[in-house]
């Protein structure tokens, strides 16, 4: 299984001796040992740190992608890194993102590398970013990266707000919906039950009257119940077997499992065409864009292809064994190989799968809309037919 970016701090010396410290991010100690060699620096002390993520939390993605946008423009104006970081520094919109950027300026100054000097925050920037600037740094082509990764993080936001706003009024829906039947519940069929108590009623009447009577009766013992309920599954869904069964019901779910599945491919191929274009190597690309594909089952199949191109072998094969990737998106993956032009391909796919997920949220939100009101209505009229029901035989045997 490939390893997840971590963020380590290291001391080395120099070529001329002098002793140097700084942070990078890597798959692993010896990758970031393979890179200090490259770089020329004799490590004597490489040590993990743990990365917290209060801060990234509040930064959102459009307000990085907006700096990122600044830093580029600032730099293809004419204006040195440093001063471009210090005008990133004294923004007033957000002052805690600021507040890094003037850190990172610091360390610029002390003649620290931009990569290096963001990597000393991985709460803010996580594994992706830090190495599409690495690639830019090295290439010398910073400007086209930072636009680069600003269009990428817009497109994140993109997909993400059409997710978002395409659940909202289903969950919305939802909410009033079990709002409404739970009032009903508790404020309306209770008043019926001293007059149903000396007659003999048919089981729904019963069945509505033991759920009114558990709403009103046993509040307390129910939402914990409930609480208890939750934080077992959200416990179970940390253990590695139950998040797999998880993963692979998910994708068994009519309507909802290709949207999943659909979601985790554009999310990889877009990752992974971004990393190539910015010069990140195809297995260093593939460790990030893994951790960033959202969904196990697509992550194992990455593994299995990160072997495999270890070995010398293709992409697509490994990646067609896991059933997340379609066929014609297999067939591009393999066409874009042997073109050597695998990057473009990739953006490509990641275009057409987020045209088709589009298309599956309009899908998926107008067959929840009336599902939900039907389920309302039946719920409804069954509480309806379970009070009247009774009152209507009263009525007909006087």
């Amino acid at each position: 299984m490939a390893a997840s970016m971590g963020t380590f701090a290291y001391i080395a010396r120099d070529p001329s001796g002098t002793r140097v410290s700084g942070r990078l991010a890597g798959a692993s100690e010896q990758a970031v040992l393979a890179e200090l060699h490259a770089r020329r620096l004799a490590p004597l002390q490489v040590t993990a740190v743990r990365e917290v993520r209060s801060l990234r939390r509040g930064v959102s993605i459009r307000v990085q992608a907006t700096a990122y946008r600044q830093l580029a423009d600032l730099l293809r104006a004419g204006v040195p890194l440093l001063r471009a970081l210090r005008l990133l520094g004294r923004g007033k919109s957000n002052p805690p993102f600021a507040a890094v950027w003037m850190k990172i300026a610091d360390a610029v100054a002390d003649g620290t590398r931009l990569g290096d000097a963001m990597a000393a925050h991985p709460d803010v920037f996580p594994a992706i970013q830090l190495a599409m600037i690495r690639a830019g740094e090295r290439g010398g082509f910073l400007e086209q990266v930072l636009a680069r990764m600003a269009t990428f993080l817009d497109h994140q936001a993109e997909m993400r707000s059409k997710v978002v706003g395409s659940s909202i009024y289903p969950l919305a829906l939802l909410v009033v919906s079990t709002l409404v039947v739970v009032g009903a519940l508790v404020f309306f069929v209770p008043k019926f039950k001293d007059f149903y108590a000396k007659i003999e009623v048919p089981l729904p009447t019963r069945i509505v009257m033991g759920i009114s009577d558990a709403l009103t009766g046993h509040a307390l013992l129910l939402g914990v119940g409930l609480a208890v309920v939750v934080a077992g599954v959200l416990w179970l869904r940390r253990r590695p077997r139950v998040r797999r069964l998880f993963a692979e019901y998910q994708l068994k779910i009519p309507k909802l499992g290709p949207l999943v599945r659909n979601l985790a491919v554009a999310r990889f191929t877009r990752i992974l065409g971004t990393l190539l274009e910015n010069g990140i190597p195809l297995l260093t690309s593939m460790q990030i864009a893994r951790d960033a594909a959202g969904h196990i089952v697509l992550a194992e199949a990455i593994d299995e292809a990160t072997e495999a191109v270890r070995a010398g072998e293709t992409l697509a094969g490994p990646l067609g064994s896991s059933g997340m990737l379609s066929d014609d998106v297999l067939e591009m993956i393999a066409v874009g190989e042997s073109a050597n032009n695998l990057p473009a391909v990739l953006t490509t796919i990641a275009d057409t799968i987020e045209g088709r997920i589009d298309r599956m949220l309009t899908i998926l939100v107008r067959l929840l809309e009336p599902l939900l009101l039907l389920g309302l209505g039946g719920i409804i009229t069954f509480i309806f037919i379970a009070l009247v029901v009774p009152m209507m035989k009263m009525g007909s045997s006087l």
